[in-house]
């Protein structure tokens, strides 16, 4: 790896056609990626796509009248300095935010790299074609911009916006509200089963402990292998199962963890307190990213925890 200020401006030049050619090809990728759902920005960047595409020609007929045919290959990951952008095809989901911050970002840091190069440099020549760099990099910048306000009009990004949404409740908070909503509710009957029966707060922690984790496992591997997302669009199965599964796991603990209080009845009380809490956390979930009514959500929710309650506590009674 060589130092910026170690290259030539053959090398320099060579540098810019290389990393024109590979901003294209992630704006590219950008657009298949999100072609589906995101059509709006997926034309945008294929529009940015094609501008890349006419900035790498416009630089290699100025690299074929100074220096020949032949451009060697000087790529980012060669020069200190610049920061490479994680390849497209390591990347399972992009989210829309991230993506658009990321093309700003490329093309703004491609723009002040080479203007603070032009600063260190002594050299006229080379300095100027920082410079000319500088402002190609900047122009990239304002097409994007444009692209962004012709393409992706208010109604498209509104769209595109609520797709995203949509697919953040059906692949994150959807399978987590399921898994804190069995853990929080499940896992009730064999806490105070084992309250009601042995009246010991040691015996009931580890009751709940062993509910929580067991359903946690449980509930993550049925997530998991519902299905694969494909066709759903709910995203990789093992990221739906982990989040389900630690989901119902912390809904279950943290009604349990009480029973680590010596005192017994101190610790019901404070268990039958962080239920409740943990139900009207499940409410505000469900009006907040479900659209469910509160009293609705909230009824419901409350009906069945406390169906589950009573029965835990009538078989701890028998």
């Amino acid at each position: 790896m060589r130092n910026f200020n170690e290259l030539s401006e053959r090398d320099v030049l060579a540098l810019a056609i290389t990393n024109e050619e590979e901003d294209g090809r992630i704006y590219l990728d950008f657009a298949d990626r999100l072609r589906t759902d995101y059509p709006a920005s997926a034309a945008v960047f294929t529009a940015m796509a094609q501008e890349e595409s006419e900035h790498r020609r416009r630089l290699f007929d100025i690299y074929r009248e100074r220096f020949g045919e032949h451009i060697p290959l000087i790529r980012r990951q060669d020069v200190r300095g610049f920061i490479s952008p994680k390849p497209i095809w390591q990347m399972p989901e992009l989210k829309l935010d991230e993506v658009r911050q990321q093309a700003e970002l490329m093309e703004m840091e491609a723009a002040r790299f080479y203007r603070q190069a032009a600063l260190r440099t002594t050299d006229a020549s080379v300095r100027q074609l920082l410079i000319d760099l500088a402002e190609a990099e900047a122009a990239h910048e304002r097409t994007a911009e444009k692209l962004a306000t012709t393409k992706l009009t208010d109604d498209a990004r509104a769209e595109e916006d609520e797709t995203a949404r949509r697919l953040f409740v059906l692949r994150y908070v959807q399978p987590g509200l399921v898994g804190l909503m069995d853990g929080s509710v499940s896992t009730l009957a064999p806490l105070f089963a084992a309250a009601v029966a042995t009246g010991h707060s040691w015996e009931t922690f580890l009751v709940g402990m062993a509910a929580s984790v067991g359903a946690g496992i449980s509930m993550g591997m049925a997530e998991g292998l519902s299905d694969n997302g494909s066709l759903t669009g709910r995203g990789a199965p093992w990221m739906r199962g982990v989040i389900c599964g630690a989901m119902t796991t912390v809904g279950g603990v943290f009604h349990t963890l009480p029973y680590l209080i010596p005192d017994f009845m101190t610790a019901t009380i404070l268990a039958v307190i962080v239920v409740v809490m943990e139900l009207g956390v499940i409410t505000w979930i469900r009006w907040k990213y479900m659209d469910s009514p509160p009293v609705s959500a909230a009824l419901q929710v409350g009906l069945g925890g406390a169906l589950v309650f009573a029965s835990g506590v009538l078989i701890g009674s028998g």
